[in-house]
Formats: C-alpha cells, structure tokens, sequence
C-alpha cells in the first residue's frame, strides 16, 4: 500500500480546477487596488502565521467587495476562500507550504511576481498592525526571519523603505521567492514559541482599519496564478 502526498490528495487543498475558478471570480470582480488570487493567498498567509486569530468577517471585506448577484454563486466562492484558507495550515503543518504568485510579461517572457501576494500579505499584517509593528520593533529576530519578504515587497514597492535600494537582481529576486516557504514555517513557529503577551493584546489599535479606507495603487498583471 502507497500513500500520496500530493497536495491534491488533502481535503482541505484546492484543486486546480477549484483555483482556477476562484481565480475567475476574482478577476471577473477586480477593480484597481483589489486582491487577485495571489494577493488573497498572501493575506491568507499572514493571518495563518500570525500571533492572533483574524477571523473570516475581518478578512472577507478585503477580498470581498460587492453583494453577490447569485446566493448558489456566493455560497461556492465562500465555500472555496474557507477551502482556501484551510489549506494554508496543512501545508505549513507538513512544510509543504507554496506561495500563489502572480505572473507578468517581460522582455524575455512571462515570469513570476511576488506583488500581489506581498500586497496581500502586507494587508494581511495590516489587520493586527499594532501588534506586528510593536513586535518587530522590539524584537530584531522577527524582522530578520521578514527579510525575503520586506525585501520583495519593497522591490515591487509596495513597502516604503527609509534607505534607498537597489532593485533585485533575478537571481537575488528568485532566491528570496524560494525563501517564501521556509519564512512562513518559522514565523509561524515564531509565534508559537513568542505568542502576544496579554499587554500587546491590550494595545491593539487596529491600524488597518485606516488603510482599508485609501484605495490600494492599481496593478496591472496578466497571466494566471502560478503555484
């Protein structure tokens, strides 16, 4: 007897096809500054790994952003976000987490792109600011376990840095691309092992709730999500 362990065979993974049309939905919906489906796998992925729980009415409206014209279709999209979500754990409980990343035309062809998924994770943190800024700021460890990701994100602009920096090489960008996985496995254990103290609860200030207000810098992307 052999046993599988293909993502596909998990229940809580989408399938292709099930990515593929939450990939549609999300894309049939978009208007600028809304989440594609790597952008949602990235906000996905900072809740997952995070030091508290965010729950589905907290996210949702960073995903979700018109009533659904068909009760059967918004149960299915519902139905395959929560699926989606699920899958996140899994992969992280048995290191077999992969980001969902956007693909971009160049020069030389399509390539993957961290930017969405950044964006989504950054929106992610967005919704716990309080407690992740205060930690990174008291704790140097955190930050640096961040490293590929503060350094994707502020390549594809969409965290600000203080110092000026150059842009990635391809072979630097890609190496922090197979980082990813690696990076969310520890912080994940991070906050196990450092969980939010009663006093960092206490102080939440709930920053994003600003951010959600200002409409995020339209992002043109073409291609399909890459995993």
């Amino acid at each position: 007897m052999t046993t599988s362990n293909t993502k596909a065979d998990w229940p809580s993974s989408l399938d292709d096809n099930e990515l593929d049309e939450l990939d549609h939905y999300l894309r049939a919906h978009a208007q600028d500054g809304h989440l594609l489906l790597d952008g949602v796998h990235g906000l996905l992925s900072a809740i997952s790994v995070g030091p508290v729980q965010v729950l589905p009415e907290e996210w949702l409206p960073e995903v979700l952003h018109e009533p659904f014209e068909d009760e059967n279709e918004g149960n299915r999209v519902l139905a395959l976000l929560a699926k989606l979500n699920d899958s996140i754990s899994a992969e992280l409980d048995v290191d077999a987490y992969e980001p969902i990343l956007g693909e971009v035309e160049t020069e030389t062809g399509p390539a993957l792109s961290a930017a969405g998924w950044c964006e989504g994770f950054s929106r992610g943190i967005d919704l716990r600011a309080g407690l992740w800024e205060k930690r990174l700021a008291d704790d140097p460890s955190l930050m640096e376990l961040l490293g590929p990701v503060m350094a994707l994100a502020v390549d594809e602009g969409i965290l600000s840095a203080e110092a000026e920096f150059e842009k990635l090489s391809e072979e630097d960008y890609d190496d922090c691309l197979a980082q990813l996985p690696a990076v969310l496995v520890a912080v994940n254990h991070y906050w196990y092992e450092h969980p939010a103290t009663e006093a960092e609860i206490n102080a939440l200030d709930h920053a994003g709730e600003s951010k959600k207000e200002q409409p995020g810098p339209p992002r043109q992307r073409s291609g399909h999500w890459v995993h």
